[in-house]
């Protein structure tokens, strides 16, 4: 149900893509927009996961660099049935980590030095199962996708102001201005709604992966609790990356909200426990 729903989204947003480029310029705008659309995913395809880890500085380590999260990654992966990603570390206090990579051979998993100085080996695991899933879920290159259109789709809805003088669209400059404001809403929406779905099929994984539930809610919760109170000041810098993050860094609402890009962590948890059979404290 969830590949289902992801595959309607994604095409609910090519679809709006094409739209909006159909107002600005007619059938020729669409075309063009289409063609962008195209050029933009198969630069973000070959380029999006070292543009990431740059963004971060992360640095590459190794079984001698960072030896209880290497071993956690492999043996991981050997259940996963999955190649042994690139393991890198990035800089920041605030527990938190990410998936990114267009394929099971090319994946990196990034983690935060706050993550391994503030989280227990079981919880580490259930993290890095978490974003291996995602991984196997091939969801970073669905995400790397969604982000681009819905980029995309806001700069063509920019154009539209200079160039909406399409004879076919029969709001004239009502209709123009509806693009400019409407557009970019409903792509971001589809992309918040593609993030939070992918979200809670990487939980269910990652608790198949590591073969125990609990481990992942616990570190949900103590995440999801210190991210609130410690800044990540990569992701500040560049909101844009923050829905790949196992929990949103940027101090968002804690409930499932419209302009979420991810679930309630409480929700989450609620799913994890039910999976592992507890509704007492913590297993």
């Amino acid at each position: 149900m969830n590949l289902i729903r992801t595959a309607v989204l994604l095409a609910a947003i090519t679809a709006l893509f094409g739209g909006v480029g159909y107002l600005v310029g007619g059938q020729t705008g669409m075309a063009v927009a289409l063609a962008l659309a195209l050029a933009m995913n198969a630069f973000a395809w070959w380029n999006s996961d070292r543009m990431v880890l740059r963004l971060y500085k992360a640095r590459e380590v190794d079984e001698r660099g960072a030896p209880e999260l290497y071993g956690i990654v492999r043996t991981l992966a050997d259940r996963a049935g999955l190649p042994m990603p690139k393991v890198y570390l990035i800089d920041s206090d605030q527990p938190n980590a990410f998936a990114t990579g267009r394929s099971p051979s090319r994946a990196a998993l990034a983690a935060t030095t706050g993550l391994l100085a503030r989280l227990t080996p079981q919880e580490i695991a259930g993290v890095m199962a978490h974003e291996l899933a995602h991984v196997r879920n091939r969801d970073t290159l669905t995400m790397t996708v969604t982000a681009t259109l819905a980029g995309a789709v806001s700069m063509l809805a920019n154009f539209a102001l200079f160039f909406g003088n399409n004879r076919n669209n029969p709001l004239g400059l009502v209709g123009v201005l509806l693009v400019m404001i409407m557009a970019p809403l409903a792509a971001a929406l589809v992309q918040m709604a593609i993030s939070r779905t992918r979200e809670y099929a990487a939980d269910r994984g990652g608790a198949e992966i590591c073969g125990h539930p609990l481990w992942l809610a616990s570190a949900l919760d103590k995440i999801s609790s210190l991210a609130r109170r410690i800044d990540n000041t990569g992701a500040e810098r560049n909101p844009a990356t923050a829905h790949m993050f196992i929990v949103n860094p940027l101090h968002a609402h804690r409930r499932d909200g419209l302009f979420s890009t991810h679930p309630s962590v409480e929700n989450r948890i609620r799913a994890l426990r039910e999976m592992a059979g507890v509704a007492g404290p913590w297993g």
